[in-house]
């Protein structure tokens, strides 16, 4: 499938000097070349002309290898690959001698955040013109040498050949030369059709030392003299230390100090807790378990995930706070319905569960810190680090390691400003070591959801009224004051913004108070609000006596609400969501007979700007499932990295059905009831697909992403099934169903 929607970006002419995204060419130590890009639309919140414009950087070096600085997270997406070969690809590069460099935190860098599905489409054009730019002042430089024209040359694996004489120049060679080439007004990008490395399969850059355990994680970096750190943290959210004896503490072999972290103002960030600082891991985690601490539990002791459903239950009960959108008279055509479906969907907390625990080391003299960090975004936690400390932010260091997992989690700072406040208070660099415990106690967790759809067929057999009601704690009120547009949007995305041709159909909201910090887990709000939509359109189906296949296709439209974030740069199209919808639907074999017992059940959704739909084939016998088969196909536009590619997908929905089928945090007594894996379980091996399949419909657009499209159709696809296999509805999450 192709929509034709011309990408301005392959095969067309970029002015580079008209434009902000400028180049600048230097000498780099060793005879080696420096590119130094300008990335367009990325200064500083807030900045105007002074502000620093953020670079990224590409390095020739003599041996002929080229070092490309990535200034995204690595947790195991593959960026550093990725991002490595939009350079490459239009440089000519020797694909075996691309290395990549981690950026530390530096404003020039621009948003150094990783998340959002955005790091490929945010630098697809910029790192492109990057290696186009270089490539051609590479050809100038060995035409001059050789008395040719650039025209008489081509280059391939980073040498310039020149074959009418058969000589040829490896690109280190000339590195020191083409620091002095003019820079091109105007690049060249190729077209797909002259890829020789994106769109091909590539293994991970950092594979080979992840392999051969040579890569750092942040629980791997050391540094002289570190010390190391546990902290026992309030349980119940919002409480705080009344009395410490750190006198069994103290006595453990190997403790050094016994610090308070005290709160700062309403900084979510900064966990109240005691720090127990020792040699060594162990001697800090015994030196905790000797601690004796009163705490104070603060106001928020008798909140209950029990509480949270009663309140949000009666909200659904009466109008929302806010209204999203509305489209016609959903509720006069409801009263007037002779009948009309009415379901309520449920969805807990979740926790990333990551499986590196948060840590980091970080090391503060005077007013100068330096943090190496496993984080996500390394300008928010230099900002954190330097307003709690109260230093300059040119004075903060943060140095990004890779990490084992992210899924949004480190995104926020808490943990690198914990381990800067230790630092400072005992004059030594620190690392500070989460226990599982800790990790799961003290998340940032996906809010908990009550959703409620009323709806109406008409003569037609089509749905002519929906009136959808969700109640949720906002992640935006963890973080900030009340934007213009209330809390709503962000938290329906996902059910709002729905796709659905539907005359008269509204989306309301209300805040659901509650103590629990809330944050970013992968897809966001999309992960309950597509399970509510797409579970309430497959029950429409079945009572309209339709296929849910073409019951979707036929009602799947342009969307006339508003739309999340970059949607005027990427439009939402309808066509690409009955495209994915239909190629599942196909490679899945809908329709066709199934083995005794089995069935199908599909589910499709529009997240981070990209398009997925899933087809799960299962079986239940003795009330026990089992799941046979999953297709999912995705479009997030042109596919760099196959390889990549399908193991994002492939994570996604592993990690969608984990959500699905295990995952919930329970709240009693303002804590966290789940502190380990036994009672926040995940899905295990035996309990995956036997069969994954994924697929792509390469559109001819800008690329987005494929980390989180594929993971909110995965519960509505599962339970559809279940559907289809029982004739049970199951509405909340985790599903209640053994797996077989």
């Amino acid at each position: 499938m192709t929509i034709n929607r011309k990408d301005h970006s392959v095969g067309t002419r970029r002015d580079l000097v008209s434009r902000r995204d400028f180049l600048r060419v230097t000498a780099a130590v060793g005879g080696g070349l420096v590119l130094t890009v300008a990335l367009p639309g990325c200064r500083p919140k807030g900045g105007g002309a002074a502000s620093i414009d953020p670079f990224v950087f590409v390095r020739l070096n003599p041996d002929n290898t080229v070092a490309i600085t990535i200034a995204k997270s690595e947790m195991g997406q593959g960026v550093r690959t990725s991002l490595a070969m939009l350079v490459a690809e239009e440089l000519d590069a020797d694909w075996n001698q691309v290395r990549v460099e981690q950026a530390s935190f530096d404003p020039k860098y621009g948003d150094m955040g990783t998340g959002g599905s955005g790091s490929v489409r945010d630098n697809w054009t910029t790192l492109r013109e990057a290696g186009a730019a270089l490539r051609t002042m590479l050809v100038a430089t060995a035409a001059k040498e050789w008395g040719v024209t650039p025209s008489e040359c081509r280059t391939e694996n980073s040498f310039v050949h020149h074959d009418g004489s058969g000589r040829k120049v490896h690109y280190g060679a000339l590195a020191e030369a083409a620091a002095g080439a003019a820079v091109p007004k105007t690049v060249e990008l190729k077209p797909k059709a002259r890829w020789t490395i994106l769109g091909k399969d590539r293994g991970g850059i950092d594979v080979g030392a992840i392999t051969h355990g040579t890569a750092t994680f942040g629980m791997d970096f050391k540094v002289p003299g570190m010390l190391y750190a546990s902290i026992e943290r309030t349980a119940v959210f919002g409480g705080r230390v009344k009395r410490v004896d750190a006198t069994a503490a103290l006595a453990v072999p190997g403790v050094k100090q016994v610090v308070e972290i005290e709160p700062v103002g309403n900084d979510v960030n900064v966990h109240a807790g005691v720090a127990v600082v020792a040699d060594n891991t162990w001697a800090a985690l015994q030196g905790r378990k000797a601690l004796v601490v009163e705490w104070d539990p603060g106001p928020h002791a008798g909140e209950s995930s029990e509480q949270y459903r009663s309140t949000m239950g009666k909200a659904l009960d009466q109008p929302g706070q806010e209204t999203v959108n509305k489209i016609g008279d959903p509720d006069a055509v409801l009263a007037k319905a002779g009948s009309a479906l009415t379901a309520t969907y449920e969805a807990p907390f979740l926790s990333h569960a990551t499986m590196e625990p948060m840590n980091c080391t970080a090391s503060v003299k005077g007013t100068s810190v330096e943090v190496w960090s496993p984080t996500q975004f390394p300008d928010w936690a230099a900002r954190s680090v330097a307003e709690v400390l109260g230093v300059d932010i040119k004075n903060v260091q943060v140095h990004v390691t890779l990490m084992g997992g992210g899924f949004g989690r480190r995104i926020n700072p808490d943990f690198s400003v914990e381990a800067a406040l230790v630092s400072r208070k005992v004059q030594q660099p620190v690392k500070v070591v989460w226990t599982r415990e800790d990790d799961l106690g003290h998340d940032f967790y996906r809010p908990c959801a009550l959703h409620r759809i009323d709806a109406s067929l008409g003569a037609d057999g089509f749905p002519e009224a929906w009136r959808h009601r969700i109640s949720t704690p906002s992640i935006d009120v963890t973080y900030g004051p009340k934007p213009k547009d209330g809390w709503g949007p962000n938290e329906a995305d996902g059910s709002g913004n729905m796709s659905y041709r539907i005359p008269n159909r509204s989306c309301e909201y209300t805040l659901l108070d509650s103590a629990v910090p809330r944050g970013w887990w992968r897809a966001v709000s999309t992960t309950h609000g597509v399970f509510a939509v797409e579970s309430m359109i497959d029950e429409l189906a079945a009572a309209a006596g339709k296929d849910p296949v073409e019951f979707r296709l036929a009602l799947i439209d342009r969307v006339t609400v508003a739309q999340p974030a970059d949607s005027k740069r990427f439009p939402f199209n309808h066509e690409r969501l009955k495209g994915v919808v239909q190629l599942a639907a196909d490679k899945a074999g809908w329709g066709r007979q199934l083995p005794p017992g089995h069935a199908m059940g599909i589910a499709c959704g529009y997240d981070h700007l990209g398009y997925a739909a899933e087809v799960f084939e299962v079986s239940v016998q003795n009330d026990r499932l089992r799941i046979h088969r999953v297709v999912c196909a995705a479009d997030a536009g042109p596919v760099v990295n196959p390889n990549g590619a399908r193991a994002q997908l492939e994570g996604g929905v592993i990690q969608g059905l984990s959500a699905a089928l295990r995952e919930r945090v329970t709240i009693e007594g303002g804590r966290v009831v789940q502190r380990n894996f036994d009672g926040y379980r995940l899905l295990r091996i035996n309990e995956a697909p036997v069969v994954l399949e994924t697929y792509f419909v390469e559109t001819d657009t800008h690329p987005t992403g494929f980390g989180e499209p594929a993971v909110p159709p995965v519960a509505a696809g599962l339970a559809n099934a279940i559907f289809r296999a029982t004739g049970k509805r199951l509405r909340s999450l985790p599903l209640e169903i053994q797996l077989g």
